[in-house]
C-alpha cells in the first residue's frame, strides 16, 4: 500500500511513497548458527514524516560479527535485539523524503537501521556520505566503522613507537585487512597476518602488504608464528579469540600488547579454546587492552583526514565482497560468519 506523505515539497508529494517496508525479524534466540528459524522477512509499518525526519531506501547493508551477540540475550556491551522485533545494523540508504534542513531527495546517508528495506530516521541521528569521494560501499568499510575499529586500534591502543612485529588474526576480514595497512604506515617493521584459505594469504602479502601470512586451518598457529616471528611478536590485534589468541600469548615479548577487538572463533557459541598460558601475560609484563569504538570517536576526524590520503595515494587498498538481494541478507551473515568473504561483507538492494 502506498500514500503521500504531507507536508512535503511539492516534488515529493507528487510520489507515492511507502508506508510499509521488508524487514529482517528475530523470531527466536538461535543455539549455535542462526538460521532460518531465527530469523524471517517480515512487513514494518512506516510512520509518516515528523518534523526533523527523514524516509531512506536502503541500498547496501552492512552484515558484522557483533551481530551474533545481540541475537543472544547474554550480557554484552550492546543490547540485545528483541524477538518479534526487526534487526538492526550500519546501512547507506537515499533520502527518497526529507523533513529535516540540510537533507534532500537524492543524499545519500549513513545510519543505524538495516536489515530493511526503507527507514524513517532521525536526521540527527545519521550523516550525509558523498559518492563522488568514495563509492558508497565504502563508507561501510574502509571508511566506516571496520576502518575506523583498524585506525583506533592501532593509533591508541597497540601504542606503536617504530619497529615492531604485529600480528593480526582474521587479518583478511573487513578490520583485519586494514589492521595491517595502518600498522605498515604507522611505524611497524613487520606484519603477519593469518586467515583461513591458501587465496586470502596470497591476497595479504600481494594486495595488503603484510609481510608473510599463513593459513591457520593448515597448521598449528604456534608453529606457523615461530617460523614466521621468531623474535616474538609485539603486538597482537585480535579478531579471533581461541587458538589464536592462545598462540599469541605464548609468542609474546616483553612488554607487548593485545589490542581485542573481537572473537568471532566464540560467537555461535563454540567451546572455548584457550588461552590457558595467560600467566605469559606476567611473564612478559603485556598487557591485553579492549575498547569499544563508539566510546573512543574523537580520533574519527583524524581517521577521515589520514585515509583520504592513504586511499588517494594507493598506500591503503581495500577489499568488498559483496551479495545481491535483500532475500540473500541472512546468507551473506552466514557466509561472512564462515570467512568466507574477504574485505567487508556487503548486501546490495
Amino acid at each position: 500500500m502506498t500514500t503521500t506523505i504531507d507536508p512535503l515539497t511539492d516534488a515529493q508529494s507528487a510520489v507515492a511513497l511507502p508506508t510499509s517496508t521488508r524487514a529482517w525479524h528475530l523470531v527466536s534466540r538461535p543455539v549455535g548458527e542462526p538460521t532460518g528459524d531465527n530469523v524471517a522477512i517480515d512487513a514494518v509499518e512506516l510512520a509518516p514524516l515528523a518534523e526533523g525526519e527523514i524516509l531512506v531506501a536502503n541500498e547496501y547493508l552492512s552484515v558484522d560479527p557483533y551481530m551474533r551477540g545481540r541475537m543472544s540475550d547474554k550480557k554484552s556491551y550492546i543490547e540485545p535485539y528483541a524477538v518479534g522485533a526487526p534487526l538492526d545494523g550500519p546501512a547507506i540508504g537515499r533520502v527518497i523524503a526529507s523533513r529535516a534542513d540540510g537533507y534532500a531527495v537524492g543524499d545519500h546517508v549513513f545510519h543505524g537501521l538495516g536489515w530493511r528495506e526503507h527507514a524513517v530516521l532521525d536526521a540527527a541521528t545519521v550523516y550525509k556520505v558523498d559518492p563522488n569521494l568514495a563509492p558508497l560501499p565504502a563508507y561501510l568499510g574502509v571508511l566506516g566503522v571496520p576502518g575506523v575499529t583498524a585506525y583506533i586500534g592501532i593509533e591508541r591502543f597497540a601504542e606503536l613507537t617504530g619497529g615492531e612485529t604485529v600480528y593480526v588474526s582474521g587479518a583478511a576480514g573487513a578490520v583485519g585487512s586494514v589492521v595491517g595497512q595502518i600498522a605498515r604506515l604507522k611505524g611497524a617493521a613487520r606484519v603477519i597476518g593469518s586467515a583461513g584459505s591458501d587465496e586470502k594469504v596470497a591476497q595479504l602479502v600481494d594486495e595488503f602488504g603484510f609481510d608473510a601470512a599463513f593459513n591457520y586451518k593448515t597448521r598449528p598457529i604456534a608453529d606457523s608464528l615461530a617460523e614466521l616471528a621468531p623474535e616474538g611478536i609485539d603486538v597482537f590485534f585480535d579478531n579471533v579469540g581461541g587458538e589464536a589468541l592462545e598462540a599469541a600469548i605464548g609468542a609474546l615479548n616483553t612488554h607487548a600488547r593485545i589490542v581485542l577487538s573481537g572473537m568471532v572463533s566464540q560467537y555461535n557459541g563454540e567451546p572455548v579454546v584457550g588461552p590457558r598460558n595467560i600467566w605469559n601475560l606476567a611473564v612478559t609484563r603485556s598487557s591485553l587492552r579492549t575498547f569499544m569504538v563508539t566510546e573512543e570517536m574523537d580520533l574519527q576526524p583524524q581517521f577521515f583526514q589520514e585515509a583520504a590520503g592513504w586511499l588517494a595515494s594507493g598506500a591503503l587498498r581495500y577489499r568488498e565482497t559483496v551479495v545481491d538481494g535483500f532475500e540473500n541478507t541472512l546468507d551473506a551473515y552466514s557466509a561472512m560468519m564462515r570467512g568466507e568473504n574477504t574485505g567487508k561483507m556487503l548486501v546490495r538492494l
